[in-house]
C-alpha cells in the first residue's frame, strides 16, 4: 500500500515533483529559489517522518534558509 503524496504547502504540487533533487547549478532566478526552497521543506518533514508539523512552518524555515544561503553566495 502506497502513502499519498504530501503537497506543497504553497502549490498544490505533490512533494515527489518538488523533491527531493535540487539542481546542480542554480542559477538564481526565482524559480530555481522556489525549488531549493520546496527541497529544504521536504526535507525537514522527511526528518520528522513526516508525522506531525505543520508545512507552513516548514516552507517558511526553509524559505529563510534558502534566502540566507543564496544572500551570503552574493557577497
Amino acid at each position: 500500500m502506497s502513502r499519498p503524496a504530501a503537497h506543497h504547502p504553497k502549490k498544490n504540487v505533490p512533494a515527489s515533483v518538488a523533491a527531493p533533487h535540487a539542481p546542480a547549478h542554480c542559477s538564481g532566478n526565482a524559480e530555481d529559489r522556489e525549488h531549493r526552497i520546496a527541497v529544504a521543506a521536504y526535507y525537514r518533514a522527511e526528518r520528522r517522518g513526516f508525522a506531525g508539523g505543520d508545512p507552513v512552518v516548514d516552507w517558511l524555515e526553509a524559505e529563510a534558509e534558502v534566502d540566507a544561503r543564496l544572500n551570503s553566495e552574493l557577497h
